[in-house]
C-alpha cells in the first residue's frame, strides 16, 4: 500500500514528474535553503530525497525575505532530453504586491548542476512548463491582481485574477499574447496551474479555496490549448471541505499515467490533531504530500475510490514493502546530512562548516533575522519525537547563545540555548509563542548555571506539548515548564493562510557583539515516537 503522507513533514505543493519507470516529486522550500526537494521512487511507496537543485547564489539568494516566502510551488517537468524546473522566488507577502519573479533552470540529470535561470515574468506565481507533442513549450502561471475589490475575472477573490498561458522558448523567452485561458470557479483563490493532454484534449488542474481546510484540486478541459476551458462536472477531483478525517487540506497536486497503466494523482495535505486540552486543532508537520489513485471516466478524472477526499492506504502499483521509520543519528559531519536546511542565504560557510567530529556554527544574526543567521535544522516528521544534540561554546555575555531548537518561524519557535546570565554560563529557555508583528520573546523559566565544557541537550515533543531537558554528566533533568507545541504549526500565531510551511528542529547559534563566536555540535539524534 501506499500509506499517506508519502513525504512527511513540512513538503508541500508537490509537482509530479515521470521518466520512463523513475517518479519524481519536487516540493516547495519556502525560506530554507537550498531551494526545491526532490524526491525519487520507482514503486510509488518509498521515497528518497536525491536533489534540492537551487543550491547557489545565481539561482536563488533570499536574505531578506520574509517567513513563508522564497520558493513556491515549483513544477518539475521532463521533455525526453532534460528536466524542466519552474519556479517563483516571492520576495513580498503583506500588502498588495507579491513581488513574484518567475524562472526556469534545467539540466539533464535531476542530481546534477542546473542552468543559469531564465527570469520568465513577475505576473503572478505557481507557474508551470508544458511541453507539447509539437515541441513547443508553454508557460502557465496565475495572475496577481493587487488593483482590489471589484477588478478581477474571478467572483470569490480579485487578487486570483485568472490562469495565464504564453509560449515559451530558451532562445526567445515568452512569445506572443499572454491568454487568460481559466477565471477558476466560486472557490476561489485559484493558483497552482498543471496541463497535460490526454485523447485530443488539453487538461488544466489548479488549485483553489486557498492552503487551508478548503482545499481544492479542481478540473477543467478544454480542444484547444487557448481555450475555452469547461469546468470538471464536480468541479474538484480532491477536497476534503467539510469532512471530518484525518485527511484534511487536500489539494494543489499534479496527475502522472504511471508505466504500469494505473493512474495517480499527488496532493498536499494536512493531519490536525487536537490542541492543548483538546481544543481546536492543529498541523505540527505542516502541509505534506500525498498520492491518489485516479480513474478515467467519461473523459475526467474521478477518485478511484469514489468521492473526493485521498485515503490514509491507497493500493500500490506493485507489492513492496515500506521502509519504516527509524531513529537517526549524526556525529560524523564530514559534511552536512541530507536531512538538514539552513535560512535564507546562499553562502553557508558563513554561518557553519563541517569538521568531522562536529558541526560548528558560527554566531551571526539573532533567531527573529531574515537575513544571516547560524540555523541549521531538520523537518519534524512524526507527531511525536525526541531530539538531542551535545554542544560545546564559551560565551562572555548574553549577547552570544547557541542550542537546541524547535522552530517555525520568527514568530514561532521555542529555543534551550546556552548564553551568559548572572555572571557566569547558563541554560535559558526562550519562546516566541506566535507573537506575530513584534515577534517578542518570552522567558518561561529561570537560568540554570552550568560548569564549564559540554552540555546535552535534548527536546521531547508528544502532540500539543513539548519540554527541554539538559544534562551535565548526569541524569536528564527537564529544565522550564511543558511548552505549548501547537504554536509551532500553520494555524499557530496568525493562523493558517498567515503562514504555510512546517516545524523544525535543530541547531542554532548567535553572537551580535560582531566577533562571530563558534559553537561545536558533536551529535544530533533524531528518534521518532518518544
Amino acid at each position: 500500500m501506499i500509506r499517506n503522507p508519502v513525504l512527511p513533514g513540512f513538503n508541500p505543493d508537490p509537482s509530479f514528474c515521470r521518466v520512463g519507470e523513475d517518479y519524481y516529486l519536487a516540493t516547495s522550500t519556502f525560506e530554507w535553503y537550498p531551494g526545491v526537494q526532490i524526491h525519487h521512487s520507482r514503486d510509488l511507496v518509498n521515497w528518497r530525497l536525491v536533489a534540492r537543485p537551487l543550491d547557489r547564489a545565481g539561482l536563488l539568494d533570499m536574505r531578506g525575505e520574509p517567513d513563508s516566502c522564497g520558493i513556491w510551488a515549483p513544477c518539475l517537468s521532463h521533455d525526453g532530453e532534460r528536466f524542466w524546473l519552474v519556479y517563483t522566488d516571492v520576495k513580498r507577502y503583506d500588502g498588495s504586491f507579491k513581488d513574484a519573479p518567475n524562472y526556469i533552470t534545467a539540466c539533464e540529470t535531476v542530481d546534477g548542476a542546473w542552468s543559469d535561470p531564465w527570469h520568465v515574468n513577475s505576473s503572478g506565481f505557481d507557474p508551470s512548463l508544458f511541453h507539447d507533442d509539437d515541441g513547443r513549450k508553454w508557460f502557465v502561471n496565475m495572475r496577481w491582481n493587487h488593483r482590489g475589490p471589484g477588478s478581477g475575472c474571478n467572483p470569490a477573490h480579485d487578487a486570483f485574477d485568472g490562469i495565464l498561458l504564453q509560449e515559451w522558448s530558451p532562445e526567445r523567452g515568452l512569445v506572443g499574447e499572454a491568454v487568460n485561458i481559466y477565471p477558476g470557479t466560486d472557490r476561489g483563490l485559484t493558483e497552482a496551474p498543471h496541463l497535460f493532454k490526454r485523447d485530443g484534449w488539453y487538461y488544466l488542474t489548479t488549485a483553489e479555496g486557498g492552503t487551508g481546510y478548503d482545499h481544492a484540486v479542481t478540473m477543467a478541459r478544454a480542444r484547444d490549448i487557448r481555450g475555452p476551458y469547461e469546468t470538471h462536472p464536480a468541479k474538484h477531483v480532491i477536497t476534503a471541505k467539510g469532512t471530518g478525517g484525518p485527511i484534511q487540506r487536500t489539494g494543489h497536486g499534479q496527475y502522472v499515467e504511471t508505466h504500469w497503466g494505473r493512474h495517480y494523482h499527488s496532493f498536499l495535505m494536512g493531519r490536525p490533531i487536537p490542541g492543548p486540552d483538546g481544543a481546536g486543532r492543529f498541523c505540527p508537520l505542516g502541509r505534506e504530500t500525498g498520492l491518489e489513485e485516479v480513474v478515467w471516466r467519461d473523459g475526467w478524472l474521478w477518485l478511484a475510490a469514489g468521492g473526493t477526499v485521498p485515503r490514509e492506504a491507497v493500493p500500490a502499483p506493485v507489492e513492496v514493502e515500506p521502509t519504516a521509520p527509524a531513529p537517526v543519528v549524526r556525529e560524523r559531519w564530514d559534511r552536512l546530512p541530507p536531512e538538514f536546511q539552513w535560512l535564507r542565504t546562499p553562502e553557508p560557510g558563513r554561518i557553519f562548516r563541517c569538521e568531522g567530529d562536529a558541526l560548528v556554527l558560527t554566531g551571526r544574526e539573532s533567531i527573529g533575522s531574515w537575513f544571516e543567521q547560524a540555523l541549521v535544522a531538520r523537518r519534524q516528521e512524526h507527531l511525536a519525537y525526541a531530539a538531542e544534540t551535545v554542544v560545546e561554546f564559551a560565551p562572555d555575555t548574553y549577547q552570544q547563545a547557541a542550542g537546541l531548537v524547535t522552530y517555525y518561524n520568527r514568530f514561532k519557535h521555542h529555543v534551550l540555548w546556552l548564553t551568559w546570565e548572572n555572571g557566569g554560563p547558563a541554560l535559558v529557555v526562550a519562546s516566541c509563542p506566535g507573537d506575530w508583528p513584534e515577534g517578542r520573546l518570552s522567558y518561561p523559566a529561570e537560568p540554570v548555571p552550568v560548569g564549564p565544557g559540554p552540555v546535552e541537550l535534548r527536546v521531547e515533543v508528544d502532540g500539543a506539548a513539548q519540554r527541554f531537558l539538559w544534562r551535565q554528566g548526569g541524569e536528564w533533568s527537564q529544565i522550564g515548564p511543558v511548552l505549548d507545541a501547537s504554536v509551532l504549526s500553520d494555524e499557530g500565531g496568525r493562523g493558517e493562510h498567515g503562514s504555510f510551511t512546517g516545524n523544525f528542529v535543530g541547531m542554532f547559534a548567535m553572537d551580535l557583539t560582531g566577533r562571530a563566536r563558534e559553537a561545536r555540535f558533536r551529535r544530533f539524534g533524531y528518534r521518532p515516537g518518544a
